[in-house]
């Protein structure tokens, strides 16, 4: 069966391509065809493949690939964290709203709350709450980056019960 009879008519002035075994025929050992295939000198047989330096560059190019996107995805995962910590700390601020209502004082601790931060943050920042009992009553909430985090250009982000965000270019 002719696998190639639905495409020859794609082109009529197309030259024929030829196959491995015609271009392998006329070939003597060492000469190198037109299609890149190396006859090999013990059976002449055509070898398809790459050589090391074509490999070594291949390498070198990944390799300067990966030095200018890792740094990039690093401080993607950064700032995505801060996200996430951002959430956090709108979320425990909602429930020290609601925690005034009920009890007419803010909760002191995050553990009092009813909230806990996500297992993956918990390695990231550590959230604090400062309570003030005086009239009116106020409270900030502060995440303090950790480990790897410290890297990020915000490494401290604060609530308070005005709703203040600082630093205000992180939020």
């Amino acid at each position: 069966m002719d696998w190639s009879a639905p495409f020859c008519r794609v082109r009529a002035s197309q030259p024929r391509i030829p196959e491995l075994p015609e271009l392998v025929a006329g070939l003597r050992p060492g000469a190198v065809p037109q299609g890149a295939f190396r006859v090999s000198a013990k059976a002449g047989f055509a070898v398809c493949g790459f050589t090391l330096l074509e490999l070594m560059i291949v390498v070198v190019i990944v390799g300067i690939l990966a030095a200018i996107a890792l740094p990039s995805y690093a401080s993607f995962l950064r700032k995505s964290a801060r996200a996430e910590a951002q959430s956090f700390l709108t979320d425990a601020a909602a429930r020290q709203q609601q925690f005034l209502v009920d009890r007419r004082a803010y909760a002191a601790s995050i553990p009092i709350l009813n909230v806990t931060p996500p297992t993956d943050l918990a390695t990231k920042f550590t959230f604090t709450i400062a309570t003030t009992d005086g009239p009116p009553p106020t409270f900030t909430l502060t995440g303090q980056a950790i480990g790897d985090q410290l890297k990020d250009q915000c490494p401290t982000i604060t609530l308070d019960n005005a709703g203040n965000r600082t630093p205000t270019g992180c939020w």
